[in-house]
């Protein structure tokens, strides 16, 4: 694609996305009102529990009579760090303990539960229920899809920011999703493109064992094997936690360029709540097969985080310089022609240019030329949905993934369409798409929430 070509992407999609900015999303206020009054009382109640703690009281009398604000991150990491003596395991850009999410959950200490489900309840209210009321219309919120702020040239979202609705913590997904409904009588469908950044990387580097992976093999199952040391059964419901745990713990950290040491604490501390520092013991961990995750790695030679990252490092090595090694060598050739030329421009057409750190150079083309392929597809579906009067309708993007509010009778025809456009027609207009494409569908029952779907 031409320069030419990718501004046209962007004009049309400028133009799909603003009639999907006008269709809106329908909330249900009154649950909004209900579930903001319920979690007040929860915050409440978890703020007596936290002020009548051991922890508190220390932190209390450690400040010789000025206020305790809990919320304040500077006063929690100095009686952590300089009261309580606990010794530092990440800093912050100025040279002081962390106090981030990641980080006092590592410290193991009961209160700061306590305290980070103050923090996500507050979260959930304050950014994403109380910003649904303050900006809805009529019962609908009618979110605001920008392409020309993310450095990417992917999208972003605003009043609300719809893309930013929790995912990962299953609390606050199901909370905020129940806030979103269909027409009546309609019901939600979203459609989710399968490994999409994979993919585009995947017809960047052209490496055939990644495009094996792909389309034939379990990338995640294999290294999830390499990593703890056990032969897969997809009957055990541990062996789908590691595996999970090596899908966002190794193997896409390692795709955007993080290193070993990180993704050893992200695998056994993180995932595997094992402790950070000292010996493991049997018994510590999630459980694993007939017995704990630490019994498991003792049994194998692995009885530290420090042990168990030098076992890292060797997987790492052996994941770029064997596995995947035509992908490690067209990274390392991408990223010289940038410092050659002083930019780059992505299968899509679009030109990045300026100073970039290693991995964002890496990163940028796949990204945005990902997201153009869902934008391009929103700009098809919308066209078939004005030609073929639907009443279906699209009413939200996030990223890899379109949400529909779909008219049960036109259900059948619009996945027919909805697929067509996104995993055929989209390889026939833009040949670079060397592998194929796929995509997750899942639906909602009619005239019930977001957080209720299942797959189609």
């Amino acid at each position: 694609m031409n320069v030419e070509q990718a501004n046209k992407l962007f004009l049309d999609g400028i133009l799909a996305l603003s009639r999907m900015e006008q269709q809106g999303l329908r909330i249900d206020l009154d649950y909004i009102r209900a579930k903001n009054s319920e979690i007040n009382q929860q915050i409440q109640s978890l703020e007596r529990e936290f002020t009548n703690s051991k922890f508190y009281k220390e932190w209390e009398k450690s400040r010789n009579n000025k206020t305790v604000n809990i919320y304040s991150p500077v006063q929690l990491g100095e009686f952590i760090y300089h009261v309580k003596k606990v010794k530092i395991n990440k800093e912050t850009i100025t040279g002081q303990g962390s106090t981030d999410e990641e980080t006092l959950k590592q410290l193991g200490i009961p209160e700061l539960e306590i305290l980070l489900q103050i923090k996500k309840l507050k979260k959930i209210r304050d950014t994403y229920l109380e910003g649904f009321e303050t900006e809805q219309v009529d019962g609908y919120i009618h979110p605001v899809y920008n392409l020309h702020l993310v450095k990417t040239f992917r999208s972003s979202a605003s009043n609300p920011n719809f893309q930013n609705i929790p995912k990962r913590d299953k609390e606050a997904m199901d909370i905020c999703r129940k806030a979103i409904y269909p027409r009546p009588r309609h019901q939600l469908m979203e459609v989710d493109y399968k490994q999409l950044e994979v993919r585009i990387s995947a017809t960047y580097c052209n490496d055939k064992k990644l495009i094996e992976d792909i389309l034939e093999g379990d990338m995640h199952r294999d290294m999830a094997e390499k990593i703890f040391m056990f032969k897969y059964n997809p009957n055990e419901p541990s062996h789908k936690v590691l595996r999970s745990a090596t899908k966002n713990g190794f193997i896409f950290p390692q795709f955007y360029g993080d290193f070993y040491k990180n993704c050893a604490v992200n695998l056994t501390v993180n995932w595997g709540k094992l402790p950070r520092f000292g010996k493991w013991k049997k018994g510590m961990g999630i459980e694993f097969e007939k017995g704990n995750l630490a019994d498991h790695l003792i049994k194998n030679g692995i009885n530290s985080l420090d042990t168990f990252t030098e076992h890292i490092k060797e997987i790492e090595q052996e994941f770029w310089n064997i596995r995947y090694f035509r992908y490690a060598k067209w990274k390392e050739k991408w990223y010289a022609e940038y410092l050659q030329n002083g930019y780059f421009t992505s299968k899509t057409g679009f030109t990045y240019s300026g100073l970039m750190r290693k991995n964002d150079v890496m990163n940028y083309a796949i990204q945005g030329s990902a997201f153009h392929c869902l934008l391009w597809s929103v700009i098809e579906i919308t066209k078939a949905q004005v030609k073929e009067h639907w009443d279906t309708r699209l009413i939200g993007q996030i990223h890899d993934a379109i949400v529909l509010d779909v008219n049960p009778e036109e259900l059948d025809h619009v996945v027919d369409v909805v697929r067509c456009i996104m995993c055929n027609d989209i390889r026939q207009t833009w040949d670079w798409i060397s592998v194929p494409l796929d995509v997750d569908i899942e639906i909602c029952d009619v005239d019930h929430s977001w957080a209720e779907k299942h797959n189609l």
